[in-house]
């Protein structure tokens, strides 16, 4: 039987909402955010050294970000800005969800652990991906200690 892609391409924390996931052992983090009903959020990217906090501070390294209806009904559409801690998706049903990838080199030196935090009611799935080890699902680390 061969390996799946959980524990083999990705790991994922899907209620991260304000939760810290840890890069130590993944290249880089797609976080996936969705609030329904076209009314815009705001998310909030942070670095911290571990995972109660230490050092929490703004990461503003998101130039870029991509959203959709999420329904599957039409494909993502690229969105720039200049490089910034959070994105501001607008209330429109074609930005309800939006992905905001953060390569691991991104991060300050020291700093492992990432969160991206919603200031409405929007949902933020956490996918760290291109593993440095595949393992097993049961062998994953947990990536909120």
């Amino acid at each position: 039987m061969s390996q799946k892609a959980l524990g083999r391409l990705f790991n994922t924390v899907p209620a991260a909402d304000g939760a810290w996931v840890s890069l130590r052992q993944a290249a880089g983090i797609s976080f996936l955010c969705y609030l329904a009903g076209g009314v815009g959020d705001t998310y909030t990217l942070q670095e911290a050294k571990d995972a109660s906090g230490t050092g929490a501070q703004n990461l503003a390294c998101i130039a870029e970000y991509h959203t959709s209806t999420g329904n599957g009904s039409d494909t993502w559409t690229r969105r720039t800005q200049a490089a910034a801690a959070t994105v501001v998706t607008a209330a429109s049903a074609v930005q309800n969800a939006a992905v905001v990838e953060v390569e691991g080199t991104s991060l300050s030196d020291g700093y492992r652990y990432v969160k991206l935090t919603s200031t409405g009611a929007g949902t933020v799935n956490a996918v760290t991906r291109d593993l440095t080890a595949g393992r097993a699902p049961a062998n994953l680390p947990a990536l909120g200690v």
